[in-house]
């Protein structure tokens, strides 16, 4: 799935793929999930060099490594991780690993596919809409052979993200209550992080009635539709007017983020984990930021490592605790990825994925 430039059309064609070179593992995928940051290059919210293979939420087997590769060998069942990181610089030694200091140079510069006279950026370093990829060693992690890749590959950006940020970065503890701005992949995964944590009340918060149906099978002890209810209103009536204990905006608009912030309780954590437009934004009472002692953080790819966090999420996953198969609500040929970013708009899927 090619993006010629900004503001033009996906298109689907036929390219050629580099072999690994030094430290350069080869792909070949079998799915890829479909993730908001792709809708967000299609339409010019986020910039990005072009042209490029779009796709970052992956998952396939290894067919050739490039000489000086150790962790992976042809035949291995993978997940591509958006956090790849070199696990020396300042901000990995911190435990901070997807602000590494140095993840492009540990991501490689890389262009491995070819259009014409054309090559080819693969988007996040990985280009998941495309039969094979090139990318480097440590973007590609090893996972068991029992689990479905199709399932595996949410774990690459969306549930890692949403998991991570109530695990990692907001640090949800048992007994604890939680409101979670926004019904996509990403927000349900924060819903299962939350839950995976002990939380005892969770509260999903969306326009879309499916999607809050959806968030109930997940866990959700209540659910908030936006379009009719005040969700700041609600949320304070359902946690005795104090406040959630934790509150997460997984939508990325300035408006739910100020939203999250405000109803989290005295003493409270409000973490964003939506990326919105760079030119949005909200405000806080200057006089009551302090007063409130509430924390605020931000949450990139859930604070994730992925050799770290891939492993025991599957753990979670076979043992029944993170649900990664309802989430896939919809699977679609290449040939449809442009109907798939349609539906997504629509909000018809809490993840669809494309399968090869």
């Amino acid at each position: 799935a090619v993006l010629r430039g900004s503001g033009t059309p996906l298109e689907v064609e036929t390219v050629t793929v580099d072999e690994p070179g030094q430290g350069q593992v080869r792909v070949k995928l079998s799915a890829c999930g479909l993730c908001h940051t792709d809708l967000s290059v299609l339409q010019s919210v986020l910039p990005q060099t072009s042209p490029l293979v779009l796709g970052h939420e992956g998952a396939g087997i290894v067919e050739s490594t490039g000489p000086g590769v150790t962790s992976v060998a042809p035949g291995d069942h993978v997940i591509l991780t958006t956090t790849a990181f070199c696990g020396r610089c300042f901000q990995c030694v911190e435990g901070m690993f997807a602000q590494c200091e140095r993840m492009p140079l540990a991501l490689g510069g890389n262009f491995p596919f070819h259009l014409d006279d054309m090559d080819l950026m693969p988007f996040a370093s990985i280009g998941g809409l495309c039969e094979y990829t090139v990318v480097a060693e440590n973007t590609a992690i090893k996972i068991d052979d029992d689990i479905p890749l199709v399932s595996a590959s949410l774990l690459g950006c969306g549930v890692i993200t949403g998991v991570g940020a109530a695990i990692n970065t907001a640090e949800v503890r048992p007994g604890g209550s939680c409101a979670i701005w926004g019904c996509g992949g990403v927000g349900l995964s924060v819903l299962q992080g939350c839950r995976i944590a002990g939380a005892s009340t969770l509260i999903s918060i969306d326009t879309n009635p499916a999607k809050l149906e959806f968030a109930k099978k997940l866990g959700a002890t209540h659910v908030i539709d936006a379009s009719v209810e005040n969700p700041v209103e609600q949320v304070l009536a359902l946690t005795g007017g104090r406040g959630a204990d934790y509150t997460f905006e997984a939508i990325g608009i300035g408006e739910a983020m100020e939203q999250a912030y405000t109803a989290a309780r005295r003493g409270g954590t409000a973490t964003i984990v939506g990326v919105g437009r760079f030119d949005d934004s909200f405000s806080l009472s200057a006089g009551l930021f302090a007063m409130t002692e509430k924390t605020l953080k931000g949450s990139f790819c859930g604070k994730g490592a992925s050799v770290r966090d891939f492993p025991r999420m599957l753990d979670w996953y076979r043992a029944g605790k993170l649900d990664l198969d309802s989430l896939v609500t919809t699977t679609y040929p290449i040939e449809d990825v442009a109907q798939a970013y349609e539906d997504m708009t629509a909000g018809k899927n809490a993840r669809g994925v494309v399968v090869f």
